[in-house]
């Protein structure tokens, strides 16, 4: 009786673990980092591409990630993967990935550039010049990357779209592409004033939402967009916007317009 209990457990343990088992391929590892500019330790994911391994010379663009806690493996996400990683093997795309994870209770504080009399947050700032100044430089010296800034894209989704926003107006000489997915421009009107008096922004912009996520996602999409044709000129198509119709603000929302913002984007 006793042997079969523990044989029962032994059973359900290893069916739990599992069910557990990481969904991130080889491709995929993870290392942490002192980020003095937020007082923590950050853990971040990197992918490279199948090819790295191959080739002692070849040097590849970057994409830094915000939430990475959902970009590659099913049982750290929230409410499922980006499938980064597949989808980017399946491309057989020359590109690294690096995927900062956030900060669980500091996440809104890390991700948005302004206070909001309701949330709070606002530290953007230092988040920002952990990646600039600590993390950016670490990855070059410690793998082969293509470091100007046509080569160095920024992306992320919702908070994370708002944050890769704000940096490419603080930084456009380090981030050349970004792919902003239902950016939460509504934490502050900030982000427009911004935008307003920033000088002509050269910077490539895939945005992407879809037009069930809020009543006001796709009216601020568009009043963003407007600014933007201000500061370029259309012509020389610098920007896409793709609305998914009956899309809601989740990750399948972002895992399915992953690959193509890539794409258009470049590497």
């Amino acid at each position: 009786m006793i042997r079969g209990f523990f044989f029962f457990i032994f059973l359900w343990v290893t069916a739990v673990a599992s069910a557990q088992k990481s969904t991130a391929s080889k491709n995929v590892s993870t290392f942490t980092i002192e980020a003095t500019q937020l007082k923590t330790t950050k853990k971040v994911w990197i992918y490279l591409p199948n090819e790295y391994a191959a080739s002692a010379k070849k040097r590849y663009s970057v994409i830094y990630m915000h939430d990475a806690q959902n970009l590659f493996d099913g049982t750290t996400s929230h409410a499922g993967e980006w499938n980064v990683d597949e989808k980017l093997d399946s491309l057989k795309a020359p590109v690294i990935v690096v995927g900062i994870e956030h900060g669980n209770d500091k996440r809104l504080n890390e991700l948005t550039p302004y206070k909001n009399e309701k949330y709070g947050g606002g530290d953007a700032d230092n988040y920002l010049d952990f990646i600039v100044k600590t993390l950016k430089p670490y990855i070059d010296q410690n793998y082969r990357t293509k470091t100007k800034a046509k080569n160095t894209l920024i992306m992320g989704s919702s908070l994370g779209g708002l944050v890769s926003y704000y940096a490419v107006l603080k930084y456009p000489e380090i981030f050349g592409k970004a792919g902003i997915f239902s950016p939460s421009f509504w934490f502050s009107n900030n982000i427009y004033t911004l935008t307003e008096q920033a000088p002509k922004v050269k910077t490539k912009i895939y945005f992407l939402y879809g037009d069930k996520e809020s009543d006001n996602m796709v009216r601020d999409m568009t009043k963003m967009e407007r600014l933007l044709d201000t500061k370029r000129c259309y012509c020389l198509h610098l920007t896409k916007s793709k609305i998914v119709k009956g899309g809601e603000h989740n990750e399948k929302l972002w895992r399915d317009g992953f690959a193509k913002a890539i794409i258009w984007l470049g590497y």
